[in-house]
């Protein structure tokens, strides 16, 4: 959410992000801030009110002891009335307040000036490319044959007790799982992030805290009996964590890594971008929260990038880095990196990483606040995420890009110590 004072004093500015984020014309600003103009004129008139009913309400008591009944008569039919229209006031004031801070929640995030302009995928920057491709002198196996031949994972059975999306993972293929899972998780602890476990479900403040609602709310799944939802990603119930809560200086940074599975009411098409595991509708991922001084937070971004990187280096997966630009980089984001790994049997790019700064737009929402150094007043903190890393993609890459002729599968060195084997398959 940001700060309304922000927007009244760079309405146009707001007007332009929204724009390019192709999200309205922008008219929204306009009944933003003509909404808060009548809130604070009620305000006033409120004010105003209140006074005159004190002032009425005192003179009847002397208008009594005065002996003038007539006028204390008067003064009391006068103090009713005040009494009646400081009520109406005050639900009407009330029920403005409510109609600001719900179009305040419909308002993006402004991007940041490094994000570049664009409507469509193809407008995003590619900022780095890292690997060679595999070379194959045989023709390569998408993921999903290879899942199959080696009995990895069975998708006609998580079919049946799920739904489609909802894959079992088996033998090696649940091994690969865990062992990706201890890998993601040891790298972020050794790199000092604080590991923790957190709730799969959250209330819908927490939803609303992070901005998956109003803005994404068709996307989650709900348990409506309860009021909760099935969260899209840890970066959810991490980041309300420290909701209503104020830090002293010294305690940031905050660097959390949290392993959850995800879930996500995803709509897709059909063919080969949904097959396999290219898009589930339940999937684990090692989540990584920052929560940072505003002056730190855009040196945190590339930190957190860089984390993701070496991820993907030391598992030996040719990627790429995408500057997401504005229209491409969701509701929430000030500035969005995408991760993509090359993907050999399919011959394309695979989303494994999204890197985001909210600057102050989800801590105002949640109220998590600091103290900077000889201040008294409290300042919105600044978050950020990222992936590190989502494992279904990060899977079928790693499959699909070290096959060997005689049917086996590479274990990347890196991840030999927790898979507990260099292949899969003789």
């Amino acid at each position: 959410m940001l700060d309304l004072q922000f927007i009244r004093d760079h309405a146009d500015q707001v007007k332009t992000a929204m724009i390019n984020k192709g999200i309205g014309d922008g008219t929204l600003v306009d009944e933003l801030i003509s909404a808060d103009e009548a809130r604070r004129d009620l305000i006033t008139r409120t004010q105003e009110t209140q006074t005159e009913s004190n002032a009425a309400a005192k003179a009847i008591g002397a208008l009594m002891k005065e002996g003038k009944k007539d006028e204390a008569q008067s003064a009391i039919a006068e103090s009713s009335r005040l009494k009646a229209a400081l009520k109406d006031l005050e639900e009407a004031q009330k029920a403005a307040q409510e109609q600001v801070n719900a179009l305040l929640l419909e308002i993006p995030n402004v991007p940041h000036e490094s994000v570049p302009v664009g409507r469509t995928p193809e407008d995003n920057e590619v900022a780095f490319e890292w690997g060679a491709f595999p070379e194959f002198g045989f023709d390569a196996m998408p993921h999903w044959e290879l899942l199959d031949d080696h009995g990895m994972a069975d998708f006609d059975r998580g079919s049946k007790v799920s739904g489609a999306g909802f894959p079992f993972y088996t033998k090696d293929g649940a091994r690969l799982q865990r062992a990706l899972i201890n890998f993601f998780l040891d790298e972020a602890v050794a790199a000092g992030y604080m590991e923790i476990q957190s709730p799969l479900v959250v209330n819908e403040d927490s939803a609303r805290g992070t901005g998956q609602l109003p803005d994404k709310e068709d996307l989650m799944y709900e348990a409506q009996r309860d009021g909760l939802y099935l969260i899209p990603t840890a970066e959810v119930p991490v980041t309300n964590l420290h909701r209503d809560e104020i830090f002293e200086s010294d305690a940031l940074p905050i660097r959390y890594c949290a392993y959850t599975p995800c879930f996500r009411r995803e709509a897709g098409s059909y063919g080969k971008d949904v097959r396999g595991l290219n898009r589930l509708h339940q999937f684990d991922k090692v989540e990584l929260v920052h929560f940072v001084r505003p002056e730190d937070s855009y040196q945190a971004l590339e930190d957190l990038r860089e984390h993701a990187e070496r991820l993907l280096q030391k598992l030996e997966l040719p990627y790429r880095r995408l500057l997401m630009c504005t229209g491409d980089m969701g509701f929430t984001q000030s500035k969005k990196y995408d991760l993509e790994v090359w993907s050999a049997a399919q011959e394309r790019w695979l989303e494994v990483s999204s890197i985001s700064n909210f600057e102050s737009f989800q801590a105002r929402r949640m109220m998590i606040r600091y103290r900077a150094d000889g201040e008294r007043k409290p300042r919105i903190i600044h978050t950020l995420n990222g992936s590190g890393l989502a494992l279904p993609r990060i899977v079928a890459a790693l499959l699909e890009n070290n096959q060997q002729s005689d049917g086996s599968i590479r274990i990347p060195e890196a991840l030999q110590g927790h898979f507990g084997a260099e292949q899969i398959g003789d």
